[in-house]
């Protein structure tokens, strides 16, 4: 367990002492934040602060996860790195997005299909290498069948769980893109989802049907491939987010632009598809869907009879219209997050509890 203090006090070590230099550096670069006309009026003066901050976390939390291997002297496993790989190309896109946004002027970044392009051959190359790498008894990264607290039903099949990886790495990043539109509302809530992760691989760990033998009832065991390193991804990552949060939190002085909340958005899927949690995430990331969905509800209504059902969209801009400060629409929407954690963490061990 020690593996999971290491490399969470690393990541946030990292990010408290790293992001400061980083702004440092894209401020002298200009790489600052663009504003959109249409959005609150509040926004205007957040112009020009330094964005790509997502490169502090990611490399903080890739250099957290090595130093603990290196300290304990333990090896990476595939899932693990896997994890780090959907968070690092997922990254890699959103900084392409954001460099275009910076150097060519144009406010949208890369071209939807461009964008679109990056993210699916990322998330197919690690839903493909998931169902790889096999242990001793047989456990990939993934599984083919669907999952809540553990696997249940029939096997999907490969092709089908390409797609079905596909649809929640994007389903994930772009939530958590939407919901990067305040002041360290994503980081914070980002922050809450990766300390259950850690809970849960620990947990996963201690009740792996791999140590059967010495468990009071092997029928109640997880068939995860190697649920202690997701903890120690999941630690890490919460650890290197919550040092970010230090300079990310209002007023903030580092925007993590796309390169981080896809990089997130990654994380969180990969995190739920390796520890076979898939169905779990839209709970325990309840806040990202429900500011996902806010979009939804916004712009079918619009389409079908003209007319808005928010303010604006995404969820947190109606409430800001509404008068709440920045603040109060961040600590409140904090609050949802933390009721769907407990939930979703509730819900983890009553599954758990009930096949005792």
């Amino acid at each position: 367990m020690r593996q999971i203090l290491f490399a969470g006090v690393i990541g946030m070590f990292l990010t408290v002492v790293g992001t400061p230099l980083l702004i440092k550096l894209l401020a002298r670069k200009g790489y600052g934040q663009f504003i959109r006309d249409d959005g609150p009026r509040g926004h205007a003066g957040k112009k020009g602060t330094p964005t790509m901050g997502g490169i502090s976390f990611i490399l903080a939390t890739i250099i957290a996860y090595a130093l603990t291997k290196v300290i304990t002297g333990s090896q990476p496993t595939f899932s693990g790195v896997l994890v780090l790989f959907l968070m690092s190309g997922m990254g890699l896109v959103g900084y392409l997005d954001d460099y275009i946004k910076i150097v060519k002027r144009r406010s949208l970044g890369l071209r939807a299909k461009a964008k679109m392009a990056g993210q699916l051959i990322v998330g197919i190359a690690f839903a493909v290498l998931a169902l790889q790498f096999k242990d001793i008894r047989g456990n990939a990264p993934a599984s083919t069948k669907l999952s809540f607290v553990t696997d249940f039903g029939w096997s999907i099949g490969p092709v089908l769980f390409v797609v079905w990886a596909l649809f929640m790495i994007l389903a994930m990043s772009n939530g958590v893109n939407l919901t990067d539109g305040l002041d360290g509302l994503a980081t914070g809530a980002a922050v809450m989802v990766f300390g259950a992760y850690t809970f849960i691989g620990v947990w996963q760990f201690q009740e792996s049907c791999a140590n059967a033998q010495t468990l009071t009832n092997p029928n109640a065991c997880f068939e995860v491939r190697d649920p202690l390193d997701l903890a120690i991804v999941a630690s890490a990552l919460m650890g290197a987010c919550f040092g970010f949060l230090w300079w990310n939190t209002s007023p903030a002085k580092i925007f993590m632009g796309d390169t981080g909340s896809l990089a997130l958005g990654g994380a969180l899927a990969g995190l739920a598809i390796c520890s076979r949690t898939e169905f779990l995430i839209a709970l325990l990331g309840g806040l990202f869907v429900l500011i996902t969905m806010s979009v939804v509800i916004q712009v079918g209504s619009f389409k079908l009879t003209g007319k808005r059902v928010f303010r604006m969209a995404p969820l947190q801009h109606h409430f800001e219209l509404k008068g709440w400060s920045e603040v109060l629409v961040v600590v409140r929407f904090w609050i949802i997050q933390g009721m769907c954690v407990i939930v979703g963490l509730g819900l983890f061990y009553a599954g758990w509890a009930a096949d005792k």
